[in-house]
């Protein structure tokens, strides 16, 4: 781990960062989806800036609609990826998996893109009805 990697957050500030609320932090971690780095002697929950980095990557798969479950098997995939000692069978199953989720996500962006599209159809409509 890199020097920057080892600073460490309280979950106030790494909320602000993320622009999560702190339910949800608590939530992930509730459910196994996320595990800070460490704790005060208080209890205070400490995230490191890998923390973060993985804190914004379930984020991001949340507006596409992916299963607790779906985001657990992506954060575990790209464990085995960043981890050193993951063997190369572990390392082809975690990209063949990744490939397959890369692919769902593009049809997952696609079906909201169109959504959008009627969304902003509707706007106008609307607007052309209440000139």
């Amino acid at each position: 781990m890199t020097s920057e990697s080892m600073v460490t957050m309280h979950i106030g500030e790494v909320a602000a960062r993320t622009e999560l609320s702190l339910r949800s932090l608590r939530h992930w971690e509730e459910v196994g989806l996320l595990t800070p780095s460490g704790r005060t002697e208080g209890g205070f929950r400490l995230y490191t800036e890998d923390d973060v980095e993985k804190i914004l990557v379930i984020r991001r798969m949340k507006p596409l609609g992916f299963s607790l479950d779906e985001m657990k098997a992506v954060m575990a995939d790209l464990a085995v990826l960043r981890s050193a000692t993951s063997d190369s069978s572990d390392r082809e199953a975690a990209r063949a998996h990744l490939g397959e989720i890369h692919a769902d996500a593009h049809e997952r962006r696609a079906r909201l893109a169109r959504q959008l599209d009627m969304a902003d159809e509707f706007i106008s409509l609307l607007e052309d009805q209440t000139r």
